[in-house]
């Protein structure tokens, strides 16, 4: 009885530990929580990209993966690209920014 009890001690670890290891994330797939975060991330970034009077943030797309913001689409000038970085960086929770806008 008591092997038993051990065995069925150690499967349930087993389990718990396999279980949280499917939840975690790799490097192309994020775990439930990190795509929470990025989403919130991305969600505060197309905010403030809203709230910037000079800015067409219509024309700026916003993906997030892991931190990483990544903007996209196209604006009219150097200066509305460098303010969409510089507001993409100033949001909690990023850890950089990928800039792929291009001028039209």
């Amino acid at each position: 009885m008591k092997n038993l009890s051990r065995f069925l001690s150690a499967f349930i670890v087993a389990f718990t530990l396999l279980s949280a290891a499917g939840c975690a994330s790799t490097q192309k797939h994020e775990g439930t929580g990190e795509y929470v975060d990025d989403s919130v991330i991305t969600t505060k970034v197309k905010a403030m990209l809203f709230d910037e009077p000079n800015l067409r943030s219509g024309q700026i797309n916003v993906e997030t993966f892991k931190g990483v913001v990544q903007l996209s689409g196209f604006v009219g000038s150097q200066a509305d690209i460098n303010k969409a970085v510089e507001i993409a960086r100033g949001v909690k929770g990023v850890e950089s920014v990928k800039n792929d806008m291009r001028l039209k």
